[in-house]
C-alpha cells in the first residue's frame, strides 16, 4: 500500500457519519425594499437617487458635479448620458485611463445591503470599466428591486461560460490603520439611479 492509499483509507475509516444539509432561512423581507435599497446605497458609501422615468433619469445625471466636471465618459446604458469614448475602438483595457464616469445598467437591486448585480453583458466589451472610472453610475429599475441575496440569485442567470457580479457602493478598504478609505482600489464615487 503507498503512502497515498494508506492516507485516503484511514481518512474514509474516521470520516464522520454523512448529516443532511442544513435549512437555509429566507431572509430579511422589507415592505418597501425599494426604500430600504436606497438607504443601504447610502450605508454602504454610495448616492441614491430614484427617477420617475427616463426624461427624468437625464435631469438627475445632469445634475451630479461628477457628470458636469467630466471629460471623458463611457456611458453602457442605451439613451442614457453621452459617451465620449468609443470602447469598441479600444483594445488594450489600460487605454480607459483617466475615464471621469461609466454609467452601466444593472439588471437586480438588493434591498438588504444596496448591492447591483451587473451581468458581464453589461459590461462588455471591457470588464475592467468599473474599476477602471473615477465615478461610477449604476441604473436599475424599481420592479428589479428584490429584499435579499436569496431573492436575487433566483432571478439572475449567467450564460456559460460567463461573468457577472454584484458592485455595492464606491471602491473602499478599512484595513489600513483601521480607518475606512473610499476609491482605495477602483470608483472614488457611486451613484445608483432607481428608475421607476
Amino acid at each position: 500500500m503507498t503512502a497515498r492509499e494508506a492516507i485516503l483509507s484511514a481518512l474514509r475509516k474516521n470520516a464522520p457519519a454523512p448529516m443532511p444539509s442544513p435549512e437555509h432561512p429566507e431572509g430579511m423581507r422589507f415592505p418597501d425594499p425599494v426604500s430600504q435599497f436606497l438607504e443601504a446605497v447610502k450605508g454602504v458609501g454610495g448616492s441614491a437617487v430614484r427617477v420617475a422615468d427616463a426624461s427624468a433619469l437625464h435631469h438627475a445625471l445632469s445634475s451630479l458635479p461628477v457628470w458636469a466636471e467630466a471629460r471623458k465618459v463611457v456611458s453602457l446604458v442605451p439613451g442614457v448620458g453621452r459617451s465620449s469614448v468609443d470602447l469598441e475602438a479600444i483594445s488594450d483595457p489600460h487605454d480607459l485611463e483617466g475615464v471621469d464616469v461609466a454609467i452601466i445598467g444593472g439588471e437586480v437591486g438588493v434591498a438588504e445591503n444596496g448591492a447591483v448585480w451587473v451581468p458581464g453583458r453589461n459590461l462588455a466589451p471591457h470588464r475592467a470599466i468599473f474599476v477602471i472610472t473615477e465615478h461610477l453610475v449604476l441604473t436599475v429599475r424599481a420592479v428589479d428591486v428584490v429584499s435579499n441575496m436569496q431573492e436575487a440569485y433566483a432571478r439572475i442567470q449567467i450564460e456559460r461560460p460567463g461573468y457577472g457580479l454584484f458592485i455595492s457602493g464606491p471602491s473602499k478598504t478599512a484595513d489600513i490603520e483601521q480607518a475606512l478609505v473610499v476609491g482605495a482600489h477602483g470608483a472614488r464615487s457611486c451613484t445608483v439611479f432607481v428608475v421607476g
